[in-house]
């Protein structure tokens, strides 16, 4: 997504999850648009507020300005294969996020950082584990240059999460 808002001209701001905090740094960047992997989507001209029924409103315009049905729409913005969030109940939920970034922390060509989590990022892949704000799990979203790296970096950080149960 930073790539995508960058070549139309905008500049992609990162915040934690969560709708206060998505509302707060929208408010300070005057922020358009925010979303979450989740579904959620907030419009700045919307009292930047959570709106599902505007988003599904401005797909549809661009359908009916569009030759192309949906997934075609949707191909330019999907570049890269992602697992989607994957939820495990984890009993020491500090324990594996330590485990991880030791883990991936010290790999060549790796960034770590804690904005919301531990999120890993390297050439060909990336991947966050962070805590759910609501339910006692840990939630994982990954993405890689190809669907054999998306799957690698998914299953050997679940491997990692899920020892920890």
């Amino acid at each position: 997504m930073p790539e995508i808002v960058a070549e139309l001209g905008g500049k992609p701001v990162r915040t934690r999850v969560g709708h206060s905090y998505i509302k707060a740094t929208m408010a300070e960047t005057d922020a358009v648009f925010g979303g979450e992997h989740s579904g959620h989507f907030y419009f700045r001209d919307f009292w930047r507020a959570d709106s599902g029924m505007l988003a599904a409103l401005h797909a549809l315009a661009a359908l009916a300005e569009s030759d192309k049905p949906l997934s075609g729409l949707l191909a330019d913005y999907e570049r890269y294969p992602m697992s989607g969030e994957i939820n495990s109940e984890v009993a020491d939920q500090a324990a594996v996020l330590a485990e991880l970034e030791a883990t991936y922390g010290g790999r060549d060509g790796v960034e770590v950082d804690h904005l919301d989590g531990l999120s890993a990022s390297h050439a060909d892949w990336a991947f966050n584990v962070r805590a759910s704000n609501t339910e006692p799990l840990l939630r994982l979203n990954a993405e890689g240059k190809d669907s054999t790296t998306m799957a690698a970096i998914r299953d050997e950080v679940l491997a990692i999460i899920r020892s920890g149960r």
